[in-house]
């Protein structure tokens, strides 16, 4: 188990699959506990991390359902046989767990050890080592708030040191090439980091481009000037001084020995010794093939990749890398890159062959492709073998003393390798696919190598690397916005740099507005003959018709994660035969997994799934939302238990499937939080369909966890959850979208506004005869006028909800009602009354009933009693509230009995 923050936050089995976190607060609480490993960290610390403004009301059961789910996920996954364990420390939680299993203290582990290594030589593999754990920037996928934002630039800082030390190890050897390629790609992330530029100006001028040190001085001087309003420090000046007293550098020799080799480097590469021909060379020498392809322009980042290669090559005697991901994704460039950079390691020639498994090609086959091998190998064409064994063996044969490199791209099936494989244990076998070959895992040992998206800042240096830094420079933000829309695909990004090359007087800002239209976002990352549309295309036609099928049904899909039974209603089919498309689908890079039964769905996928239908798949969104409506119902129940559903479904509603199961309500609230961006796009598409009767539902059924999170920026949700049960004509619905609506407003204390909503709510209801909604109406306008602090209508209104709520039978209604009777009642002075609807309201608040009602009755109850002069009784109900909240983990509920009862102790 591997407990990572350098890059999204995630839980990590042996096996490398990842714990479904859940939502970005869920994962934002383990990174606070993950940083503070093996310290209690305050409530109130979490608190402020989930939270950059006030927090919600319920907060504090917001952290402990948030803790609860991260123990039961961890506890599921065999956490204590790793030392891990999650304890509650009074008002405060710690995590145990071993500093090994935590990637930024091996980090910072390796980073102590490089410092005290006696030679730069032992420094430099220490140092690589360590940068290869960054998944991306640290603490990705967690919420925007200063303490973590500080957590995640302290590490960030840390990377940068880690950088600029590794450069320097390399300039130590005499290695200012490589120095300069360390620190390249961080200049364009970080341009205003004058000690990292400064140490860049140096390599550049060591390794004999002085011309671009100079550069890079005058470009980060215009910068400062233009952004801060400064001129170069000291650090910077003195770079720049040094090179202009600096001596040109000796021209390259021209006469070498017939065994020589001469470094040659590129820009964003480190040296590689390439083999220099001469005209003594003996005759009948051993041939050294040279097959690659030329060096991949604009290559940036993949640092742990790179490293995943080193460490695959490294592996075992005739290593097999297996780099796999979707289309566009950059197999063939991170081979090449790798290639061209390891070059010294095989002094006897590197071959290459794209195998067209993914092409409007045929497929290479094992013999034609032998054949060219042999040829390269220097094996006369009139000595070449029949038969495809024989050309196998000779293959064999004349690679079994040599220690090669030999790069087999974009291969469709393991059948297609295991004939190209090389007979040397000095040999080393690269393969790119976009499928993930378990059968040569299997057969061969293949090491995988799996390559995702680019993280943003690499993203962004791969577009100032095609359109120029300077361009990048002057719109960061546009920048940011257009490696999101390309969802970091090194294709899309480097289509899109295409594009805006050939519109000079268009801005990044321009096109990424353009790009934000989903219907054009595809023609868009499309030029010429490339394009993310026609690399998806391929991939697609060589799925099994299963998992195609399945794919064409995926586009009226609205997020970006994905379950077996969600994609079960999308297809129309059992959820066993889509638990084998998706397997199938994930196979071929198209979706990702996620944790069992769950998926990711990235949006370029989902829109080329989409333009694969055209028109759309309407009876395919129809089944979609009524599933989704289904599931909500279940979460709702789950969520209150004794609950009423506040809106049936549509008359014509599709039958229920099979949908998720809730165990309890926190998995109910997770759910809901998970799902919250994913359930807004099928609002948006139900609307935008015209289906404003499904349209409103989905929106109202999600009040269990609005409820909960009130002020966190529900209301633009609600108020489009208004507007569609207006356009359907629904009064009802117009009563429960305004009740709610209000009740959000008053939370966020915008009591006008929600004085307006809420004052039209109850006469919405009584012209729909909807009794519940009418009461729900009157006891929301009732605790909004008594908070703004006009309580004198709010005891007929509660008392009139209170009737209206008996009539219709709703029993989790009427104990509201009793709630907020007695809470106004100890507030006008009157407990003896305010007991007796206590007492009314915990009868009837017996399981199911949310014990979260339960608690509140109690402590009311208690507080009544109290001021009755029944102190053992009113004693009695406070702690049975008390140990009520700790059995259900409701700490609020807690704290505020405790403090009712430390309030009567002290009378």
């Amino acid at each position: 188990m591997e407990f990572r923050v350098l890059g999204p936050v995630a839980v990590v089995t042996e096996h490398g699959e990842p714990l479904p976190l859940g939502p970005a607060k869920r994962r934002s609480l383990l990174a606070v506990l993950v940083r503070c490993a093996n310290a209690a960290v305050a409530v109130d610390r979490l608190t402020e991390a989930l939270w950059h403004e006030k927090p919600p009301r319920h907060s504090r059961t917001v952290v402990q359902g948030h803790v609860s789910q991260l123990r039961s996920l961890l506890a599921a996954h065999g956490a204590a046989g790793y030392g891990v364990e999650l304890r509650t420390h009074g008002a405060a939680y710690l995590l145990r767990v071993p500093e090994t299993l935590v990637d930024s203290h091996r980090f910072e582990e390796l980073l102590r050890l490089a410092r005290a290594a006696d030679a730069p030589r032992e420094a430099v593999p220490l140092l690589r080592e360590a940068l290869a754990l960054w998944q991306g920037p640290a603490l990705s996928g967690t919420v925007h708030s200063p303490l973590l934002e500080h957590a995640a630039n302290a590490l960030e800082e840390l990377r940068l040191t880690a950088v600029e030390e590794l450069a320097a190890a390399h300039a130590l050897l005499g290695e200012h090439a490589t120095a300069a390629a360390v620190l390249g790609a961080e200049a364009v992330a970080h341009p205003l980091r004058e000690p990292l530029i400064a140490a860049l100006m140096r390599a550049l001028g060591a390794a004999g481009r002085q011309a671009d040190a100079l550069d890079w001085f005058q470009r980060t001087r215009r910068l400062l000037a233009d952004q801060l309003g400064v001129d170069p420090g000291a650090v910077l000046t003195d770079a720049y001084t040094a090179l202009l007293r600096a001596d040109p550098p000796p021209p390259a020799a021209v006469a070498v020995p017939a065994t020589a080799t001469v470094t040659a480097a590129a820009p964003d590469a480190h040296p590689v010794p390439v083999p220099v021909p001469t005209t003594t060379a003996a005759a009948g020498a051993v041939p050294c093939p040279q097959l690659l392809p030329r060096r991949p322009r604009a290559f940036t980042g993949r640092e742990s990749e790179l490293a995943a290669l080193d460490r695959a090559a490294a592996a075992a005697p005739g290593a097999v890398a297996l780099i796999t991901g979707s289309a566009g994704v950059g197999k063939t460039a991170l081979a090449l890159h790798w290639a061209h950079q390891r070059g010294a390691d095989f002094p006897d020639g590197r071959l290459f062959v794209d195998l067209h498994g993914y092409s409007t090609l045929p497929t290479r086959g094992a013999s034609a492709v032998l054949r060219e091998f042999l040829l390269a190998l220097g094996l006369p064409a009139e000595q070449m073998p029949d038969s495809p064994e024989a050309l196998g063996a000779r293959y064999r044969e004349l690679t079994a003393a040599r220690r090669m490199l030999i790069v087999l791209d974009n291969a469709h099936a393991s059948g297609q390798i295991r004939p190209l494989l090389p007979g040397g244990e000095r040999c080393v076998t690269v393969v790119t696919s976009r499928d993930r070959l378990g059968g040569l895992v299997a057969s061969d040992a293949a090491r995988p190598v799996p390559l995702t998206a680019l993280r943003t800042a690499q993203s962004t240096a791969l577009l100032a690397a095609v359109l120029g830094r300077d361009a990048v420079a002057a719109e960061p933000e546009a920048a940011t916005r257009l490696a999101a829309l390309c969802d970091g695909l090194p294709l899309a990004l480097r289509v899109a740099a295409a594009r805006l090359a050939t519109r000079p007087h268009q801005g990044l800002a321009a096109f990424a507005r353009e790009l934000s239209d989903e219907h054009r976002r595809l023609e868009l990352l499309n030029v010429e003959d490339t394009g993310v549309g026609a690399a998806l295309g391929l991939t697609v036609r060589q799925l099994p018709e299963p998992a195609r099928r399945m794919f064409r049904r995926l586009g009226p899909h609205t997020g970006a994660t994905l379950d077996t039974c969600t994609a079960a209603v999308l297809a129309d089919c059992p959820p066993a035969e889509a638990a084998v498309a998706l397997d199938q689908l994930a196979a071929a890079q198209l979706v990702v997994e996620a944790g069992p039964r769950g998926y990711v769905l990235h949006d370029l996928v989902r829109l080329y799934a989409r333009s694969l239908t055209p028109g759309h798949d309407a009876e395919g969104l129809l089944r979609l939302l009524d599933h989704w409506l289904h599931t909500l119902l279940a979460a709702s129940a789950a969520a209150e238990p004794g609950s009423e559903p506040c809106c049936p479904l549509p008359a014509d509603a599709r039958p229920a499937g099979v949908i998720r199961a809730f165990a309890d309500r926190t998995s109910a609230l997770a759910w809901y939080s998970a799902e919250r961006d994913t359930l807004r796009g099928a609002v948006d598409a139900a609307a935008a369909a015209g289906l404003h009767d499904r349209a409103w539902r989905l929106v109202l059924l999600q009040w269990p966890l609005i409820v909960w999170q009130v002020r966190d920026g529900w209301l633009p949700l609600l108020e489009q959850g208004l507007a569609c049960a207006e356009r359907d004509g629904d009064p009802a619905a117009q009563s429960r979208a305004r009740s709610l609506l209000g009740w959000v407003l008053a939370e966020e204390g915008r009591s006008e506004e929600a004085l307006g909503h809420l004052e039209r709510a109850p006469g919405l209801a009584a012209r729909a005869g909807d009794r519940a909604g009418e009461a729900v109406a009157r006891i929301n306008l009732a605790v909004a006028l008594t908070r703004r602090g006009t309580p004198e209508r709010a005891r007929e209104l509660l008392v009139r909800g209170l009737a209206l709520a008996e009539e219709a039978g709703r029993t989790e209604t009427v104990t509201l009602a009793h709630q907020h009777l007695t809470q106004h009642l100890i507030a006008a002075g009157e407990p003896d009354e305010a007991a007796r609807h206590a007492a009314r309201g915990l009868a009837l608040a017996a399981p199911p009933l949310s014990a979260p009602r339960r608690v509140v009755l109690r402590t009311l109850y208690g507080e009544a009693l109290a001021a009755t002069g029944r102190t053992a009784e009113a004693l009695r109900q406070l702690d049975d509230a008390i140990s009520e909240a700790r059995a259900h983990a409701y700490e609020e509920g807690e704290i505020a009995a405790r403090a009712v009862l430390a309030g009567l102790v002290r009378g």
